[in-house]
């Protein structure tokens, strides 16, 4: 009876991926219990949940789940008299996660499509950290420099068609923006992420 209220009704995948060697035996525990069902009413003694029973509580918990989408708060950003926000209303976007074409020498750590669904993150960051480095240089020695937009516009392409046939693309979570479009996930292996940041392209930038 348990594992069946533990067994998710969406795909693997679908939901961020948690590993642990404790969740199991912390719900098997003799003063633990699982309800699933429907909660009508939360009252000063606890919880009631659809079947009429009471469920007495000291703490309650409320897990409202990730706001990921917002990748600006509460920032605001601005460039030649452009707003970040209003470029991203249909959904965040940034080649290699890094750069967002029409805002000159902004860089991005864990920007969209950076995200894993069952990794460390923290290979992904120093790719980016690496590949920001060699852009500074170009900076230092050149001037100011933006990514082209058709250089952009071929990443996002790429991207968004490997998502479209994940997981992601088919499910209710928090990797989609409200149009639906993955801006959060990166499609591939962290490796592939080290690969292609590693290769810096000064030709993938025009000066402004």
């Amino acid at each position: 009876q348990l594992r069946a209220k533990l067994v998710p009704d969406y795909p693997l995948g679908c939901k961020r991926l948690l590993f642990s060697n404790n969740w199991y035996p912390a719900l098997s525990k003799p003063n633990v219990t699982v309800e699933t069902g429907a909660i009508t009413a939360i009252e000063a003694e606890g919880v009631r949940t659809a079947d009429g029973t009471l469920h007495p509580a000291d703490v309650l918990i409320w897990g409202t789940g990730f706001a990921a989408q917002d990748f600006l708060v509460p920032i605001e950003v601005v460039a030649q008299g452009r707003a970040l926000a209003d470029e991203w209303t249909d959904g965040a976007y940034a080649h290699l996660g890094i750069n967002v074409p029409g805002f000159p020498n902004l860089f991005l750590v864990y920007g969209p499509n950076t995200n894993l669904g069952g990794s460390s993150i923290i290979g992904m960051l120093e790719a980016q950290a690496g590949y920001i480095v060699e852009a500074v240089k170009e900076i230092a020695a050149r001037g100011p420099l933006v990514v082209r937009r058709e250089v952009f516009e071929d990443w996002d392409a790429e991207i968004q068609g490997r998502l479209a046939d994940s997981v992601w693309a088919h499910c209710d979570n928090w990797y989609r923006s409200g149009t639906g479009r993955v801006t959060s996930n990166w499609p591939g292996q962290v490796a592939e992420y080290q690969r292609r940041t590693g290769d810096y392209r000064a030709g993938d930038f025009e000066r402004v």
